[in-house]
């Protein structure tokens, strides 16, 4: 996921003053005053600001500064989504749809897909190629997945390649022409009043040519090795929601066991064991687009 900081693009003395204080939770976040930022922000998100919403949002949901709540994270996020903030969007979706409620993810995840968040765009990619919560639409799934990928993001360059080895290749290049479609609709200035400029869109990339191959047969579980490393999939308010996801997952986690942590009123659901924090990041890339990232078990 993206990281919590804002990248600021101009310099202090050229903004509001709601801006500068923005900045200086920002500031207070990276000395590691972290209760000191959410006093910074909250104020400022109570007045409106979709920055420090959004800020506010990861603060919560993270445990940061504030006890881990997703129920708090979830609120904040959602302000600052429905002003338009493209990462609230794309992290709201994110954290709706690891809670099961795909119906609503897939609206906020749609949103910042439209403007290009290459997270949102492999989310949406995946679930229109496996049908999950849409009706199953490879090409369209494909056009989605490729400009995540475009964009540089690791997790969409991975799936595009299985995609690559899975779809005949005149879908692949429906997929590309719908990708570059897609993108020129987003370029394309709208009738209502300028906003801020845009992240320039990347160009789709080119379709391998190549004769797909078929897609890899199922691998048998390997024998699970010791090791002090999880990985962890998500905070829960209920153990049941938390059980749900591990049993979807099960099957892709080569045979790790469950861990139910409680934190507070939450569950955290973590899994492993893996050797290294190596091994953990490479199942969480496996993984994708499930949020996922390594931890050391206790």
């Amino acid at each position: 996921m993206r990281n919590l900081l804002l990248t600021l693009a101009i310099g202090a003395a050229a903004m509001p003053a709601s801006a500068q204080s923005v900045r200086a939770g920002i500031e207070a976040w990276q000395k590691g005053d972290t209760a000191g930022a959410v006093a910074i922000w909250r104020p400022l998100a109570n007045k409106g600001d979709a920055d420090a919403a959004f800020n506010l949002g990861q603060a919560y949901r993270l445990g940061k500064g504030v006890p881990l709540d997703l129920a708090q994270a979830q609120g904040w996020l959602e302000r600052a989504a429905r002003k338009g903030h493209v990462d609230a969007q794309s992290t709201l979706g994110l954290l709706l749809f690891q809670n099961g409620n795909q119906v609503s993810a897939m609206r906020w995840l749609k949103g910042a897909a439209a403007a290009g968040e290459p997270r949102a765009l492999l989310m949406v990619g995946t679930a229109f190629y496996n049908g999950d919560g849409v009706p199953a639409d490879p090409v369209m799934g494909y056009a989605y997945v490729s400009r995540a990928a475009a964009q540089g993001l690791a997790p969409a360059q991975a799936t595009l390649a299985d995609m690559d080895a899975a779809m005949p290749l005149e879908q692949r290049q429906k997929g590309v022409e719908l990708a570059r479609q897609m993108a020129s609709a987003q370029k394309a200035p709208a009738p209502a009043a300028p906003k801020a400029a845009a992240k320039p869109v990347p160009p789709a990339p080119k379709v391998s040519t190549a004769k797909p191959a078929p897609p890899p047969a199922a691998v048998s579980s390997p024998a699970i090795a010791g090791g002090k490393w999880r990985i962890q999939l998500g905070a829960f308010g209920q153990q049941q929601s938390a059980q749900a996801l591990y049993r979807k997952l099960s099957a892709r986690l080569g045979g790790r066991q469950a861990y139910y942590i409680p934190v507070g009123a939450m569950v955290r659901l973590q899994a492993g064991p893996f050797e290294s924090r190596a091994a953990a990041s490479a199942a969480c890339a496996r993984l994708a687009p499930q949020p996922c990232f390594p931890v050391e078990g206790r």
